[in-house]
């Protein structure tokens, strides 16, 4: 009887001991080996500010086999005629690069053009990111009517 005790007291130290102590939220650090991801900002230089006034996007529609090239306004919303979807241009960079966290434009030469746009459908929004003209298939919203490719830019006039 006294071996039992002894046994069931070890077995209850022991169940005690491996309890995990909670973390506060504020006190869990990020997993081992990686850092917490930190928000990408978008630099529009002084040189292209007010530079350019639109991009023009084509809109593939792969239902019908058709493509259609529309002139997007920079900052203002663009209802796709025919559908739900709202196409908003947040930003042209003509010579998008990135350093670190910072999306900028090396210059005003569209040398590597990219508009960051909004798509939402129905008030949802489906899609915050960037359209190459050089590449692109490059981070390529998927959509499962619409193909969407960034073809031209208009400058200010």
């Amino acid at each position: 009887m006294l071996r039992f005790t002894l046994f069931a007291l070890l077995v209850l130290a022991a169940a005690g001991c491996s309890k995990k102590e909670e973390k506060k939220a504020g006190d869990m650090a990020a997993p081992h080996g990686q850092t917490p991801r930190k928000e990408s900002v978008v630099v529009v230089p002084d040189n292209v500010k007010g530079k350019w006034k639109a991009v023009k996007i084509a809109v593939t529609d792969k239902t019908a086999n058709k493509e259609m090239v529309y002139t997007m306004p920079i900052g203002a919303d663009f209802p796709l005629p025919g559908s739900d979807i709202v196409v908003r241009v947040e930003n042209f960079l003509p010579q998008f690069s990135m350093e670190g966290t910072t999306l900028t434009s090396q210059s005003n030469e569209p040398k590597n053009p990219a508009a960051q746009v909004r798509i939402t459908e129905g008030g949802k929004e489906l899609f915050k990111g960037w359209l190459f003209s050089l590449y692109p298939t490059t981070h390529a919203f998927q959509h499962p009517k619409y193909g969407f490719t960034l073809v031209d830019f208009v400058p200010a006039s």
